[in-house]
């Protein structure tokens, strides 16, 4: 995400807490998180993809490759 767009995300977190939004900024906002929100469990999803468990019988599992074809959360 844009370093631009995480800005205006604090600044309209700042100005909510301080006077309140109007209409217009609250859904602003909203699509600032969610767009953020998304990005984030992106990441995160890659990286336990990336995990390999090595079970008691001594073989390797890949994470992703054993969870990655469901739907994610």
């Amino acid at each position: 995400m844009e370093q631009a767009k995480i800005d205006r995300i604090n600044v309209l977190a700042r100005k909510s807490k301080a006077e309140g939004l109007t209409e217009e900024e609250k859904k602003e906002q909203d699509l600032l998180r969610k767009e953020y929100i998304a990005i984030i469990r992106r990441n995160l999803r890659a990286q336990l993809d990336q995990i390999d468990v090595v079970n008691p019988d001594g073989t390797t599992e890949n994470l992703g490759e054993k969870y990655g074809n469901q739907k994610a959360n």
